[in-house]
């Protein structure tokens, strides 16, 4: 249903050039529930904004193709693409509260999304009302005049997940619904999006850094990195068995109830690359404990790992766990496993 090639977004600083989404390609297939995952600033949500062509100034998409049935996106003129935005593809932004304009009621807010599309006035209050019964908001019919601010932070992502289905759109593209939500909302709103792609049928694609997000919600999962997909495949698949060595660190760093008193959670020693430098080869060498000495030279690109399984990377971690001990690794600093530091290079 949409297909994302080789898709690359730049911005143009006084300081040189960021490479913010750096040859993406991925597939999303009709009734799936994606998972995109990473740190800040990997490029997660430039890849939706992208799709969208919402990239604001001075983002430029420079190269890549997002064929939507067929149709690649990025050739259409500014209204052809305003009529599939909202219509066949909807997204939901991370802060509602910023979203949703406060002097504007906010069922009426979710009726423009459908005037918008050319639905008659009456058809689009009733349909709103009867979304906002459908994302669990009590008494729909009387907050649909509330304006935002006497909404919960719950019920604020609750109406802008209606707004996007308003149009009942193929394809939602989630970005950090659940961000600034406690933990038992948080939980309603993934139970509610994961209702709606089995009753509509909607394809969703989350974009988090919360990878317990993706195990509750997603089949299949992208792992993004400093602009880049570094590992790719079936959710069970990923978390059983993760082969590039950023995506196990990610794993490693959650809380386990399982996990023994004494031991303690492992961060991912040093910080995400400067995008107007990014390192030469692997751009996670920096930061991987497996390094070799190729990684600092030669960028890998995505292989075969295992079924569905894709993972860019020189050391994956079945050879990380044969021939460097990964699972009874203690010290995870960069180049602890393999011995190689950058000094030993030069």
């Amino acid at each position: 249903m949409l297909q994302v090639r080789d898709l690359r977004t730049q911005f143009a600083t006084d300081g040189g050039i960021v490479k913010a989404v750096d040859g993406v390609s991925f597939d999303l297939y009709p009734g799936e529930s994606l998972g995109i995952v990473g740190e800040s600033g990997s490029g997660k949500s430039m890849t939706a904004l992208s799709i969208l062509r919402l990239v604001p100034d001075p983002g430029r998409i420079v190269h890549g193709q997002v064929l939507f049935h067929d149709q690649d996106l990025l050739q259409l003129t500014g209204e052809e693409i305003r009529e599939i935005r909202g219509r066949d593809i909807a997204m939901i932004f991370q802060d509602p509260q910023s979203s949703l304009n406060p002097v504007l009621r906010t069922g009426f807010q979710v009726d423009e999304a459908m005037l918008a599309h050319g639905r008659p006035r009456a058809q689009a209050r009733a349909r709103t009302i009867e979304l906002l019964k459908k994302v669990r908001i009590p008494a729909a019919e009387s907050r649909y005049k509330d304006f935002p601010h006497q909404l919960s932070g719950g019920m604020r992502q609750r109406a802008m997940i209606a707004m996007g289905l308003s149009n009942a759109p193929s394809i939602l593209i989630a970005d950090e619904p659940t961000t600034a939500l406690d933990v038992t909302v948080q939980a309603q709103i993934l139970e509610l999006l994961a209702d709606l792609n089995r009753e509509l049928g909607t394809a969703i694609m989350m974009i988090t850094h919360n990878m317990g997000v993706v195990a509750g919600l997603c089949t299949r999962v992208l792992v993004m990195y400093a602009g880049e997909i570094v590992e790719q495949g079936p959710v069970e698949q990923i978390f059983e068995k993760p082969q590039h060595p950023y995506t196990w660190s990610l794993l490693k760093s959650i809380p386990r109830v399982d996990a023994l008193r004494h031991e303690r959670l492992r961060s991912i020693e040093g910080l995400a690359p400067d995008l107007l430098h990014p390192p030469s080869g692997c751009r996670f060498h920096p930061r991987c404990p497996f390094r070799i000495e190729k990684c600092f030279t030669d960028e890998p690109r995505l292989e075969d790992v295992g079924p569905d399984q894709r993972a860019a990377c020189w050391v994956t971690m079945d050879r990380a766990r044969s021939e460097m001990g990964a699972d009874k690794l203690i010290d995870i600093r960069p180049g602890a496993a393999s011995g190689v530091h950058p000094g030993e290079l030069l």
